[in-house]
């Protein structure tokens, strides 16, 4: 009997042990302002009755890598890093879209750089496998001009991390970046960049930063992963409507106070939250992608494919946001 008891309360340790592990969801984020509401699920996710274990990764492109080798969940991530993995393989589903906007040519004050034209045997700096090399390819064609990240064309582009994009322009080794943000307000605000453009008017339009799932955890943990979109909503409709709330926890949690109230403002005004995804915004930015010869993708997928937004829009129903 008392055998018997103690398989009893060991196979009830045990279920327990393995719903609470269905209830944890491991979510791949990047250090940016925009990013702010979805590390901020985090903070929210016992109220929605998960457990959010947030890693964080220094472009999207590791996201990526990190879904496919099974170490997460969902992650955070620019529409071309999602479109690349999906195209070479990767299992994943966009769910929603969290931010639009983010990215900016900024150039040195005293490099004459007026327009796209201008950067005609100039130095560009920008992060390889992110939306802003499809923004600045897609610039620089509209323009008809060159580019190489070698000598020869009219651009020479020199790939660097976001991170370093901002003290090579200070230090004079580049000519222009196009950036992410805060990086690219910080740069204008501290006086060694100025703003070329904001590079929206392709037909990408503002790209949508994505949230995006594994098909395993959409198709397998639907309970938990219905719960996880709840609490993204209602993070994402908190620093919508209370602005202060969205600034404390980015300037303080995120960036330590690295970042000024200037700084954040401007970010947030060049990339503002949004729940939001539609099947043809992926689908034109796969096609300039392809055109542009981006991402390297093996099969350029079909965005009404992957693109699968009736989690949000349950949950967006369900908290009555438009």
């Amino acid at each position: 009997m008392k055998t018997i008891h103690h398989l009893i309360l060991a196979a009830a340790a045990l279920s327990a042990s393995a719903q609470a592990a269905d209830n944890v969801v491991r979510l791949g984020n990047l250090k940016f302002a925009h990013y702010g509401a979805v590390s901020y699920i985090k903070e929210i996710a016992p109220k929605c009755g998960i457990k959010v274990e947030e890693n964080m990764f220094a472009k999207g492109p590791d996201v990526m890598q990190a879904i496919l080798s099974g170490d997460l969940d969902v992650g955070a991530t620019a529409s071309e890093a999602a479109i690349s993995g999906r195209a070479n393989g990767a299992p994943i589903y966009i769910v929603a879209g969290f931010a639009k906007g983010g990215a900016r040519l900024v150039a040195r004050p005293d490099g004459g750089i007026k327009s796209v034209k201008d950067l005609k045997g100039k130095k560009v700096g920008v992060t390889r496998g992110g939306i802003h090399e499809v923004l600045l390819y897609a610039q620089l064609a509209k323009h008809g001009l060159t580019w190489s990240d070698s000598a020869g064309k009219d651009v020479h582009v020199i790939y660097l991390a976001f991170a370093d994009l901002n003290q090579a322009l200070l230090g004079k080794n580049l000519d222009a970046i196009m950036q992410s943000e805060p990086q690219s307000s910080q740069a204008i605000n501290k006086g060694f960049g100025m703003e070329v453009m904001k590079p929206y008017d392709t037909p990408i339009g503002e790209p949508v930063r994505t949230l995006v799932m594994s098909e395993k955890f959409y198709k397998e943990n639907r309970a938990t992963a219905a719960k996880f979109m709840s609490c993204f909503v209602q993070a994402t409709k908190l620093f919508i409507d209370n602005k202060a709330a969205g600034e404390k926890y980015v300037r303080e949690s995120m960036f330590k106070n690295q970042i000024t109230k200037d700084d954040f403002e401007d970010a947030i005004a060049n990339s503002p939250y949004t729940y939001d995804v539609s099947i043809e915004h992926i689908q034109t930015t796969t096609d300039v992608m392809a055109k542009t010869g981006t991402g390297k993708m093996r099969t350029p997928p079909l965005a009404k494919d992957w693109v699968k937004t009736d989690l949000l829009d349950q949950a967006k129903k369900s908290l009555s946001v438009q």
